[in-house]
Formats: structure tokens, C-alpha cells, sequence
């Protein structure tokens, strides 16, 4: 605990019941074991807000599968070839060639 050792604390607990008094020792015990509680929960509580943060930046993304634009893949040249009588739009029920 901090490096210190019993004979360390037992020295440290005695200067303190002198310096604040028998009555008030256990008060201030309290008072600084609920600071050291709070402490430790919010502590806590940013730690997993971190990790949850971190995990969603890394998380893989989810890629949407629209339909292709009309620009073509870099490095593929083609000579564009003219579709004659083609529709614009099918009409339900018109049968593909």
C-alpha cells in the first residue's frame, strides 16, 4: 500500500488521533473512505466510457451496397458501344432481351 509498511501507518495513525482528537478521528476516517469510494466509481465509470469509444472507432463499418454509379473502376478503359432501340425504362411486364 504506497510503500509503506505497518510500523509506517501505525506512526501515521498515531500523529493523527493527536493532531484531530479521539471524537473526530472516526469522522474524518468515514469522510475519506466515501471520497475514496466516489473516486474510485467515477474512475470506473470513465474507464468504461473510453473502452466503449475505442471499440466503436475499431469496430469494422458497415459499407452500404448501393448499385454501382455510372463512373467506371480506375484503369479500365472501353470503347463505349451504342445500344440501338434500347427503352429508357421497362414497363412492368416487358420482357429483357
Amino acid at each position: 500500500m504506497f510503500g509503506l509498511g505497518m510500523q509506517e501507518l501505525l506512526v501515521i495513525l498515531v500523529i493523527a488521533l493527536i493532531v484531530v482528537g479521539p471524537k473526530k478521528l472516526p469522522d474524518i476516517a468515514k469522510s475519506l473512505g466515501r471520497g475514496l469510494a466516489e473516486f474510485k466509481r467515477t474512475a470506473d465509470e470513465f474507464q468504461r466510457t473510453m473502452l466503449a469509444d475505442v471499440s466503436q472507432e475499431t469496430s469494422p463499418r458497415i459499407v452500404s451496397h448501393s448499385p454501382p454509379s455510372k463512373g467506371r473502376a480506375p484503369g479500365i478503359e472501353r470503347a463505349e458501344e451504342p445500344v440501338e432501340d434500347a427503352p429508357e425504362t421497362l414497363e412492368p411486364g416487358t420482357p429483357v432481351r
